[in-house]
């Protein structure tokens, strides 16, 4: 008799900052996923008890420690929730969240496209140079040391060489990686901490790490092939000059329709399965909104 493999299923990291009612709110919309919640530990007690207090046994909170704006301590708490995940769990995939993503779709839906992509990762990374990420295409991130001051990069003139055997990319944060991949990247890291250290001082460290890992000879070796080359996440920026995406209101509904649809103009016409950034005070109404319909409707195939 042949024995049915389980449902694919996602763990999920949550790195959160503030707003305790958003990200309560994000781990109930995560249901029926395990959820490994992390807390800047520069965030205050108050906020602390508030997003972790009565969470449901699928989510466990993860020790603390000061993450924030473009600091290596972002990966840190990353490849944390990654090992606490594989321990805890025989999740198919592990997805990295920031407390301010939402999904656009069931958990369901989630589920049955993580079927189709068993041992597969989805992530959208591009090898540097990168032409819109600035002079240099991203290069000068890992060529030089760099310190985050109050969001204003701080760069220290005196190149440097990369560590051997590590092919340079870069693309979003969020991703969702295949349990086989996360397993890969984190025996990477205990056998490389030469690499590990000269990452602390790269600039953006979680827009390029994970992806320079997984491109590198040997880690996944049929990296290439066994990666889907896609950004699940939309994410509102509307060209204005800051630093990150504007949080998310109801004027930003149709583009949540057209995103979930993959029909937005101007984008890569791929169906996105989350979003973000997303706040209790200006994102209520518009959750309220997204639970109601576009969480609670089948998406086409």
């Amino acid at each position: 008799m042949t024995v049915a493999a389980a449902p694919a299923s996602l763990a999920c990291v949550v790195l959160a900052h503030q707003d305790a009612a958003q990200v309560r709110r994000l781990v109930r919309a995560l249901d029926p996923f395990p959820v490994f919640l992390h807390c800047d530990s520069r965030t205050p007690e108050r906020v602390f008890e508030a997003m972790t207090r009565d969470l449901p046994a699928r989510c466990i909170v993860l020790p603390r420690i000061a993450t924030g704006w473009a600091r290596w301590e972002n990966v840190a708490a990353e490849l944390a929730g990654y090992r606490a995940a594989l321990a805890a769990t025989q999740a198919t995939h592990v997805g990295l969240f920031t407390g301010t993503d939402y999904p656009i779709v069931s958990t369901a839906h989630v589920s049955a496209f993580l079927e189709g992509h068993r041992g597969r990762s989805i992530a959208r990374y591009r090898l540097l140079p990168i032409p819109d990420w600035g002079r240099g295409g991203g290069r000068p991130r890992l060529r030089y040391r760099h310190r985050a001051v109050r969001k204003h990069m701080i760069r220290i003139p005196v190149p440097r060489r990369l560590p051997a055997g590590i092919v340079p990319a870069g693309g979003a944060q969020m991703k969702i990686l295949a349990r086989e991949h996360a397993a890969a990247l984190l025996r990477f890291v205990d056998a490389r901490p030469d690499v590990v250290d000269f990452w602390r001082s790269t600039w953006i460290a979680d827009e390029t790490f994970v992806g320079s890992v997984l491109h590198s000879p040997g880690v996944v070796p049929d990296w290439a092939a066994e990666n889907t080359s896609r950004d699940l996440w939309w994410q509102g920026w509307d060209g204005s000059p800051s630093k990150s995406p504007p949080f998310l209101d109801m004027s930003h509904l149709d583009w949540l329709h057209a995103a979930r649809a993959g029909t937005v103009e101007g984008g890569d016409g791929m169906p996105k399965l989350f979003a973000r950034k997303f706040a209790t005070l200006t994102s209520g109404e518009l959750l309220d909104t997204v639970d109601r319909t576009l969480r609670a409707s089948p998406v086409a195939r």
